[in-house]
């Protein structure tokens, strides 16, 4: 039995919800109309993390300054960067939080469009909702899995240069000198980070045509999402938005 199994009472609701959408719109349309619901329903989250980043950000010289302090001695600088998130009521994790909660809603999602159900049956400009890439056939499928791909291969372009100047901004930040920005961005971790904003793309080539969809209607979601919030020119965070 796949591990996946667990989530079959979520799987079955979500299933019922798309299918009632299904009934007055396309399939398609009911799997976006169906994300953005849900997305709307953790905006509130994405405000909160927006809020503990805006914090992080004004607290990045104070964190600087602690550094110095504690070169050498990890248990203060810990207990000092403790006391002063404390103090500021922010988290060094807050960025993250949506992305985590998000984690539960796409499990469910991948185990409905990989699970043979009649959704699947259903089509977008003619190609099945279930087909993958590899079995496409035909102009008129390969069309639609370009479509796809070109849409979350440009939001991945537009979160890879976000996440890229989120990363220089928080160097500069942190950094005493120019140097030490510069030799911050070099470390081979924090360089590649921003090109995970493409994963996304990779993966929806190893799912149905459905899950591409959903990817492609989160992805935007969340390009819009963080467009909104940070409007007002504070930093953003450094991971790229994935999902």
């Amino acid at each position: 039995m796949s591990v996946f199994a667990i989530l079959d009472p979520a799987v079955g609701l979500a299933h019922d919800v798309v299918a009632a959408f299904a009934q007055v719109v396309p399939t398609a349309l009911a799997i976006v109309l169906f994300t953005v619901c849900v997305r709307l329903a953790l905006h509130p989250l994405a405000r909160a993390a927006s809020r503990g980043e805006k914090a992080r950000a004004r607290l990045a010289p104070r964190i600087a300054e602690l550094n110095r302090e504690h070169k050498g001695r990890p248990e203060k600088l810990q207990a000092a960067l403790a006391e002063l998130y404390r103090e500021e009521k922010a988290s060094p994790f807050a960025g993250c939080l949506p992305m985590l909660v998000q984690i539960p809603f796409f499990s469910v999602m991948y185990r409905l469009f990989t699970t043979p159900n009649d959704l699947l049956g259903h089509t977008l400009f003619g190609a099945p909702l279930g087909l993958h890439v590899g079995s496409a056939h035909g102009a008129g499928e390969w069309a639609v899995f370009a479509v796809l791909y070109a849409g979350l291969a440009a939001l991945g372009y537009v979160n890879f240069r976000r996440a890229r100047r989120a990363q220089a901004k928080q160097a500069a930040q942190s950094a005493q000198t120019p140097e030490q920005a510069q030799g911050a961005q070099a470390q081979p971790a924090l360089a590649l980070l921003p090109y995970l904003s493409f994963g996304t793309v990779l993966f929806a080539a190893l799912v149905p045509l459905a899950a591409a969809v959903y990817l492609l209607t989160t992805s935007t979601w969340t390009a819009a999402e963080r467009a909104w919030l940070y409007r007002d020119g504070a930093p953003e965070p450094a991971v790229p938005a994935l999902a």
